[in-house]
């Protein structure tokens, strides 16, 4: 097992691997906490199927896909962002409306060009050791923009969170910061496809968050133990698919999966001791 892991690093292709998922995983918890908190947690999942679609599109055109997808998903996540809670349509509606009909065009376009390959498959489910210098690149410079963004503007990005009339009424200019966190979330969300597939993706938002829901009410200490989580399951589901040949998009969901569960038996504990000391 020791062997193994030392030897993990020996190759270049998992050191890009390894650096980009902690980069990846940091970026989609922090930014994650806010999303679920604002019933925007499936927000991954439709924006992952825009960008399968515009993946497909450039395949079909021959295109360079990262710079197809990336315009392609900032726009509909300032679309779904901005327009989401303004609409006739309610937000979660709106994101599975432009979700399933994305994925539909998308798997059109596919089956009328290119057919199912491989670079669409690792496009779908993921295929994180196929991730080059562009890559990381990305990866590491988003995910240092968004640590960034949320410790400078941490008082606005919490007010915005909880209570947006209050945040306007403090002089907040609320679109701005909402359309920072919706050009934040496709970029890193492009990215992370990559890692964990189109169809994963939205996990990696969901389950840091609400695991550490579970167990802390502090906004502050959710934040912070949800990019400790997002962090720890991509190592441990990193070095699990190495050593036993297995699916890296898929354990690191099952790990996060893993960690929602303790916390969430954590959580039921503490409350029944609580009621106990009462």
């Amino acid at each position: 097992m020791i062997k193994a892991v030392v030897d993990l690093f020996k190759y270049p292709f998992l050191q890009r691997a390894f650096v980009a998922g902690i980069a990846i995983s940091v970026c989609v918890a922090i930014l994650g906490v806010s999303l679920v908190l604002k019933r925007y947690s499936m927000v991954g999942d439709g924006l992952s199927h825009v960008g399968f679609s515009a993946f497909s599109v450039a395949c079909a055109l021959n295109w360079a896909p990262l710079f197809v997808c990336v315009p392609v998903v900032v726009f509909f996540a300032v679309f779904l962002f901005l327009l989401g809670e303004n609409s006739k349509i309610k937000a979660d509606a709106l994101i599975a409306l432009i979700s399933n009909s994305c994925l539909a065009i998308g798997i059109l376009i596919i089956s009328l060009s290119t057919g199912m390959n491989n670079e669409v498959l690792n496009f779908m489910f993921g295929s994180i050791l196929a991730l080059k210098t562009v890559d990381l690149v990305f990866a590491v410079v988003f995910s240092l923009i968004a640590i960034l963004f949320f410790v400078f503007f941490y008082n606005k990005i919490f007010s915005i969170t909880f209570d947006e009339d209050f945040a306007k009424a403090v002089g907040v200019n609320v679109r701005i910061y909402k359309i920072l966190i919706a050009v934040l979330t496709a970029l890193i969300i492009v990215v992370g496809m990559k890692m964990v597939g189109a169809l994963l993706i939205s996990s990696l938002i969901i389950f840091p968050a609400l695991s550490s829901g579970r167990v802390f009410s502090s906004y502050k200490k959710i934040v912070l133990f949800s990019a400790v989580n997002s962090i720890f399951a991509f190592v441990v589901g990193f070095f699990v698919s190495y050593v036993f040949s297995m699916p890296t998009g898929a354990t690191v969901v099952v790990c996060n999966l893993i960690l929602f569960l303790i916390y969430y038996f954590v959580g039921i504990a503490r409350n029944m001791r609580f009621k106990i000391y009462k």
